[in-house]
């Protein structure tokens, strides 16, 4: 009879679990036994790890053999446990010393000729075990970079069986054939990208070239006042609602809007890898993603692919895979109401609960809005010369798709009117670029992270009203304007507070110590589109 155990970890969402695999042999039957609530891929193991064992030179045991993943009430996908069920096997068959695995945490795929194939979630697997106290990972070879990235970790990237074996029998490690040719991608990478799970995603590549093919804010002829609108939004990560006839540049504004945030921090290069690592979007040789992600979902998308969904353990949605970045949601009237309404939960939390007959899966999703639409189903209702073809009610319907509590989480609504002919032709002057536009965002977030210092929130948008309205209180007679719109049903507890949020952030985009009833007058305006007779901006530090 023989005994051993290994480790790796079952993934709930970007959450992680780390399972005993353990091994047990005794006489009888030849029969391979897997208890422990696994799905499909993992039942199938069995096939593939014993092929594995046997073309990398061991000798499958000719025994009754149970390998039980513990804790058993944890439902467990995938193939990532290949590795760890194999070396508990041959440590229960005394190939490989049982001490020397018993506590290695170990992910990876198995062929049938024994090489280690990549699997998805590497980071949050070994974040997961970090937490628990285990310092020794096995991972497979094209992954550890990524798996490295967790602080106080040894990684141990193999690209085989044979070699993990080599190396715990403190054996010659044989020198494996890489897979990939020169010029083609590595097939093993093909577990990795998982097509059509992007959502529409894309993320900013950290080279000099990619700086270089990144659309630039300049390449926007005219439109001063939503260019103003977008560094509000950046600096202060509010919610953005464009308005605006067809042709206006909506669009190229929200592709515009992902270089002008600042870099990611350390702490949120993390949270957002992991999500990406679990989509099976992180981008092969990028183990860390530093730049803001941008998701850009169809008009179609259901509300299962904006929140997360699907059959079994809910997957992570746009919302997820756009947080610490952009959300943009074009054409946003033509988005089904439920879908959008799905959105109102976590645009105040930061993060979505999906719960499903599978289980409940809490996902991070602290993103920045960007909405785009028309004035109506043609499009020319605010055009001046053009009539527009539809009836009221059909505009009031259009209108009325973006509904009121949805739109009362948004903080900018800005139109988007078109552009004129001497803008189109340079004639006014060529505006602001990015890095231009992106320095005073990093200032301005520099002066909120230095006031917001010792708290929970990095950005004004994070602030709650009670903070605003006590500790963290504007100029004396600075919110007349906005209690008066209060009282006349115009903004509600929720707006008020919002609009104090937007005035910090125009009050640290002009160096302000703190906000007064100018930075209050252009929050307003930022939100109404009413116009208050104060330039964005403007007042006296």
């Amino acid at each position: 009879m023989g005994f051993a155990r290994a480790c790796s970890v079952a993934l709930v969402g970007v959450e992680g679990v780390v399972v005993e695999v353990q091994a047990d042999l005794e006489a009888g039957v030849a029969a391979f036994t897997l208890v422990g609530l696994p799905d499909k891929s993992l039942v199938e193991s069995r096939d593939r790890v014993r092929a594995a064992v046997v073309n990398s030179g061991a000798e499958w045991p000719q025994k009754k053999l149970t390998v039980g993943l513990s804790p058993a009430s944890v439902p467990k996908s995938g193939s990532g446990f290949d590795l760890a069920v194999a070396c508990a096997v041959l440590g229960a068959a005394e190939r490989i010393d049982p001490k020397s695995i018993a506590d290695v945490v170990m992910i990876g795929e198995l062929g049938l000729d024994g090489r280690v194939r990549p699997v998805r979630g590497v980071l949050p697997a070994v974040l997961a075990a970090a937490d628990a106290g285990y310092r020794q990972v096995v991972v497979p070879e094209q992954t550890a970079g990524e798996a490295a990235l967790v602080p106080g970790v040894s990684v141990l990237g193999v690209r085989s069986l044979r070699q993990l074996i080599a190396v715990l029998c403190d054996e010659p490690v044989p020198d494996e054939q890489r897979s990939d040719e020169e010029g083609r991608p590595d097939p093993m990478l093909a577990g990795l990208m998982v097509p059509g799970a992007g959502l529409g995603t894309g993320l900013a590549r950290g080279s000099a070239a990619g700086d270089r093919a990144r659309p630039d804010l300049a390449d926007v002829a005219g439109q001063e006042r939503p260019r103003k609108a977008l560094e509000v939004a950046a600096a202060g990560g509010h919610h953005l609602l464009l308005t605006g006839p067809p042709g206006a540049g909506k669009t190229m504004l929200a592709e515009r809007m992902p270089a002008i945030l600042p870099p990611l921090t350390r702490q949120q290069s993390l949270e957002v890898t992991a999500v990406h690592s679990v989509a099976g979007i992180l981008p092969p040789g990028e183990p860390l993603i530093a730049r803001a992600p941008y998701c850009a979902p169809h008009h179609s998308a259901t509300m299962q692919s904006l929140v997360g969904g699907g059959n079994g353990l809910p997957r992570p949605g746009a919302v997820s895979l756009a947080h610490r970045g952009i959300l943009f949601l074009d054409e946003a009237p033509e988005f089904s109401v439920k879908a959008l309404d799905a959105l109102r939960q976590p645009l105040e939390s930061g993060h979505v609960v999906v719960a499903r007959s599978a289980g409940v899966v809490r996902l991070p999703a602290r993103f920045l809005m960007m909405l785009a639409a028309n004035p109506c189903p043609c499009g020319r209702h605010t055009l001046s010369g053009d009539g527009c073809d539809c009836p009221p009610s059909a505009v009031r319907r259009y209108q009325a798709r973006l509904s009121g509590p949805l739109l009362d989480r948004v903080d900018l609504r800005v139109t988007v009117a078109p552009v004129t002919r001497e803008d189109l032709m340079g004639r006014g002057g060529r505006g602001e670029s990015t890095a231009t536009v992106a320095a005073r965002v990093r200032e301005a977030r520099d002066r909120a992270a230095e006031r917001l210092a010792g708290t929970p929130w990095t950005t004004n948008s994070e602030v709650p009203g009670h903070e605003l309205r006590t500790r963290l209180a504007a100029a004396p007679g600075a919110l007349m304007a906005a209690e008066r719109d209060m009282e006349r049903g115009l903004l509600t507890a929720r707006g008020l507070d919002r609009v104090l949020r937007v005035a910090w952030t125009v009050a640290d985009l002009r160096g302000a110590a703190r906000p007064d009833a100018s930075d209050v007058a252009a929050a307003l305006e930022l939100r109404s589109g009413i116009p208050r007779g104060v330039p964005l901006g403007a007042g006296a530090p």
